[in-house]
């Protein structure tokens, strides 16, 4: 069986995986317009400012959209099905991620816009996922 794909840090996600292996949800936010934004770049998506910091996060949003996967890719199948989700960070992002703890998914078990807050997934040694649950 084929293991599973994991992220690859490179010089500009490196933070971001750094606080992740610590428990701790970080984002880029702007100085200039107070902004926070993901995925990780060297300027805000908002107003192309350079002057950027990584700041951690609440770790809590709510559910803007999903997917139940049925068909997983290579390496997933034991854990079909499974939620693909976008969540709302309450700091404004959006980060595509995992809903986890809902034992067979289903659209009833799922409301939009529900309360969800981060959870960890220690996948190895080098890589800890930020994967939400329902509050």
């Amino acid at each position: 069986m084929p293991a599973k794909a994991l992220p690859v840090p490179t010089p500009e996600t490196a933070p971001f995986w750094d606080g992740t292996k610590r428990h701790e949800l970080r984002m880029q936010r702007c100085n200039d317009c107070a902004q926070f934004f993901f995925y990780p770049r060297p300027y805000c998506r908002h107003c192309f400012s350079a002057n950027t910091e990584w700041r951690t996060l609440s770790g809590r949003g709510t559910l803007h959209t999903y997917v139940i996967n049925h068909r997983p890719p290579p390496g997933w199948e034991e854990d079909a099905p499974y939620v693909i989700a976008i969540v709302e960070l309450a700091e404004g992002p959006r980060l595509m991620t995992n809903i986890v703890g809902i034992t067979d998914p289903t659209p009833d078990k799922l409301p939009i816009d529900a309360p969800v807050e981060v959870v960890w997934a220690d996948v190895s040694d080098e890589i800890t996922l930020p994967h939400f649950r329902l509050v």
